[in-house]
């Protein structure tokens, strides 16, 4: 009898928890498709073919590159960015875009000074997540210390 109560209340515990009104207007704004996904560019980072050994200029560069994740953020075309952990292919970060094509995704890269200068090249993937993804955006601002 005890597996039986117990097995009820995890059945209506999960039920509950996939039982999400669906939200036609929220899923249009998102662009969902009827799984709630949608399409992205994801881009890795990685090292690129050029060294600068002046730490004043490659700190610049570098400053401008966290300026310019901010600004594409801030346009809502950056969905989300960040640091890979040291590894043995030279990556170095991803970036996560809000655009339909690949040659949108290497337009905005093409405005990354890390990119520009060579420190970091790019490579393109088209991506199918959540398209509830850009909304990571709007609470990492209200938890966030220090901006751009």
């Amino acid at each position: 009898m005890r597996y039986k109560i117990l097995f009820f209340v995890i059945a209506v515990m999960s039920t509950s928890c996939f039982a999400q009104k669906f939200d036609k207007r929220l899923a249009k704004k998102f662009g969902a498709d009827e799984y709630g996904m949608k399409s992205y560019v994801l881009v890795i980072l990685k090292t690129g073919e050029t060294t600068i050994s002046d730490k004043q200029q490659r700190d610049s560069i570098f400053a401008g590159h966290m300026q310019n994740i901010g600004r594409m953020a801030d346009a809502g075309l950056l969905v989300s960015a960040g640091p890979i952990a040291k590894n043995e292919r030279q990556y170095r970060g991803i970036y996560i875009f809000d655009v339909k094509t690949i040659a949108e995704a290497e337009t905005l890269v093409s405005t990354d000074p890390a990119v520009t200068s060579g420190l970091l090249a790019a490579e393109y993937f088209s991506w199918y997540a959540s398209a509830a993804l850009p909304l990571h955006n709007k609470y990492h601002r209200r938890i966030q210390k220090k901006g751009f």
